[in-house]
């Protein structure tokens, strides 16, 4: 098996602008890639697989009201050679069911830009790629911001966790500040209640 796929054709779908567009900058500069489209809706998505018959699409797990899962059974369907590779900011898979919608791996977007890139070379490759789930649930978060969220989730003030941890209360409280950025909420109990959500919680 080549270490250097190409020429390779790639479907980006995602609905968010931002995430939208990266992906495509980025994967259109690898010298493998031979032409890179993308797709903000499943039906959008669907046409352009069926069109340009794709060697990978990229998927959103997550599309608004959609479902990328469910997406990677119908670009199969029209172009049976593409294999899918989805990826997720919160939202997670496990490789039995992301198999079973007919996807070659799952991925995280906290992963390194470096990182995608290899990831979407694999699966052109004919490999499977999937996130380890430990790292998928934690996300971004550093080992010591999850001690710190592990703390805030007991009810520990802030000087409390300094104690725990050896830290100043200062740093503790840049931890925490990050830590509310990186999961997207506002204060201690909507950090707590993400936490769960995401099972970051021991």
């Amino acid at each position: 098996m080549s270490e250097a796929p190409g020429p390779v054709r790639v479907l980006v779908v995602d609905d968010h602008d931002v995430v939208h567009w990266g992906f495509r900058l980025l994967l259109g500069r690898q010298s493998w890639v031979s032409e890179c489209e993308a797709a903000r809706d499943t039906g959008s998505a669907v046409e352009a697989a069926a069109r340009m018959r794709p060697e990978v699409a990229l998927v959103d797990l997550l599309l608004g009201e959609e479902s990328g899962a469910e997406l990677c059974e119908e670009i199969r369907q029209v172009s049976p050679q593409t294999r899918v590779l989805l990826i997720s900011g919160a939202g997670r898979i496990s490789p039995t069911v992301a198999r079973a919608a007919g996807a070659a791996g799952f991925i995280s977007k906290d992963w390194s830009a470096t990182d995608v890139v290899k990831a979407v070379r694999m699966v052109a490759l004919g490999s499977e790629v999937f996130a380890d789930p430990a790292r998928s649930r934690r996300g971004s978060l550093s080992d010591r911001e999850c001690e710190v969220l592990e703390l805030i989730a007991s009810g520990a003030t802030n000087r409390e966790t300094a104690e725990r941890l050896h830290l100043s209360p200062h740093t503790i409280k840049d931890h925490t500040t990050t830590i509310y950025r990186k999961l997207g909420v506002r204060n201690r109990a909507e950090a707590v209640r993400r936490a769960q959500e995401l099972q970051l919680l021991g």
